[in-house]
């Protein structure tokens, strides 16, 4: 167990790391608590031998260690509202009664991205309790054309479709047949719904049915699969830490970013907690931090996430997820 005055000190050194980006020397500490040079870096000196912190070849000052910022998060962190210009930039997204809430949870991560030069990462995870209750199609030119599923919780997915020479009778014709015999069917049992009730007849209605059943069963299968809707926002917000100046690094993140079964390990469960997963906890990698939480609602639950470096704004960031966590949950209940 620290001492009071170790305390102090952990927290000074790893809130001056974290925004001077610079080993934290003693003579900082003195300044900041008024005790005596040898004072400091006898308590330094135990800290790092309690393996809270690590001295870097290049400088006499001290970083913290991976357990030196699991303590802070755990008990040093204080804990705050976030800052009005950050809320009333949230808060103008949710405000738009014209967005999904696809779209805003979108935007609101973006705006986090923006103001903390983090990366932010979105795992939709469709709540399978929805029912389709329509599907339409808007073309936008001759063989391309948005597919828009609508289920009857207000969950609205547009999927953008390519069809090379298929008349537009085809396409309408198979909507409405889908309309017809599908509307109602929970969204993971669509595919089956199709193979079964829509393939054998289909041809009856469609000249081109092979091509058009295809596109189709694919969309549904693809809006089914859980976690399929992944979303990296600012993932190039990682170039902009010293942490991350080695190409090879960068390449290795940049990968599993971009890796599905990656991203998809991310999600978690649900709770009311936000969870700080940093180094190896995190399951990304060694020099990142993972800030994130789940969020459900009537209509949708998934997962935010924050992905930034060891040295990040743990607050800010636990501030600023807790409240875009509440602002989802409340508007979309109606609490």
């Amino acid at each position: 167990m620290l001492t009071k005055r170790q305390n102090e000190i952990l927290k000074l050194i790893v809130m001056s790391y974290i925004k001077l980006a610079h080993p934290v020397p003693s003579s900082l500490i003195c300044e900041e608590l008024n005790c005596s040079s040898a004072t400091v870096r006898n308590e330094m000196v135990a800290l790092e031998e309690a393996g809270y912190l690590e001295k870097t070849h290049t400088s006499s000052g001290r970083v913290p260690s991976e357990a030196g910022y699991r303590y802070y998060v755990d008990n040093l962190m204080d804990k705050a509202n976030i800052n009005k210009d950050e809320e009333y930039k949230l808060q103008t997204i949710f405000a738009n009664r014209q967005l999904e809430l696809s779209d805003v949870i979108t935007k609101s991560l973006q705006i986090v991205s923006d103001m903390t030069l983090y990366t932010s990462v979105i795992l939709d995870e469709k709540s399978h309790e929805n029912k389709l209750k329509e599907i339409s199609v808007v073309p936008i030119n001759n063989t391309e054309m948005v597919v828009l599923i609508v289920t009857d919780k207000g969950y609205v997915e547009h999927k953008d479709l390519r069809l090379d020479d298929v008349s537009l009778d085809d396409i309408k014709n198979t909507v409405k047949l889908i309309n017809d015999l599908i509307v109602g069917t929970p969204i993971d049992e669509i595919s089956s719904k199709l193979e079964f009730d829509i393939k054998p007849i289909i041809s009856k209605y469609v000249k081109q049915h092979e091509m058009l059943y295809k596109a189709f069963y694919n969309v549904f299968e693809d809006i089914s699969k859980p976690g399929s809707n992944i979303n990296v926002v600012g993932k190039n917000n990682i170039f902009k830490h010293k942490e991350f100046n080695d190409i090879d690094k960068v390449q290795d993140i940049f990968e599993k970013l971009d890796d599905k079964d990656t991203m998809l390990s991310i999600k978690e469960e649900n709770d009311n907690d936000i969870k700080v997963y940093i180094g190896h906890e995190s399951n990304l990698d060694d020099d990142v931090t993972v800030i994130k939480t789940s969020y459900k609602t009537d209509k949708d639950n998934g997962t935010i996430a924050i992905i930034g470096p060891k040295r990040m704004e743990y607050s800010r960031v636990v501030n600023l997820l807790d409240y875009i966590k509440k602002q989802i949950e409340r508007d979309e209940n109606g609490k």
